[in-house]
């Protein structure tokens, strides 16, 4: 009888833990103000110390440019579609992805194009994507922002 008692607070401490890391990877979900902050900060740090720096500082999956599940990417806004920069994935940098398309058919890498070559020059894009944390198809949006003859973005999960 103590044991199955035993066992019994042990599951019930077991689901408690498991919604409270449920609550802490909410809590880890970067918001549209901090993407376009996040946006902001590594155009300050592109202008202040060059491309090659800062692709190195942008590259960096664990430095200042990686926030809660934000981070920042890079692609010239000539249209070659090759990534110049990725927070996330390093893997993706070198890469041509101009004809990258979401679930929906959406060409991710040329609405990020459209937006950064538009008359403001900065704005959203939204699309769907597999999220690294969850493994499901969410929607995501995307801040744009042209800085000189490249675009920086970070997105969110909504």
């Amino acid at each position: 009888m103590r044991r199955q008692l035993i066992k019994m607070t042990l599951a019930a401490l077991g689901f408690s833990l498991l919604g409270l890391g449920q609550v802490s990877m909410a809590a880890e979900k970067g918001s549209a103000d901090e993407a376009i902050a996040l946006v902001k900060k590594a155009a300050a740090y592109l202008k202040a110390n060059g491309k090659e720096k800062a692709y190195v500082e942008f590259n960096n999956t664990s430095g200042q440019f990686v926030v809660k599940d934000l981070y920042v990417f890079v692609y010239n806004i000539n249209g070659d579609g090759i990534n110049r920069a990725h927070g996330a994935n390093p893997k993706m940098v070198g890469k041509n992805l101009l004809d990258l398309k979401d679930a929906d058919g959406v060409s991710i890498v040329k609405s990020f194009l459209d937006v950064a070559n538009s008359k403001t020059g900065h704005g959203w894009v939204d699309y769907k994507w597999p999220n690294p944390n969850t493994k499901e198809l969410e929607a995501k949006s995307t801040y744009i922002e042209r800085v000189g003859d490249v675009l920086i973005g970070c997105g969110i999960y909504k």
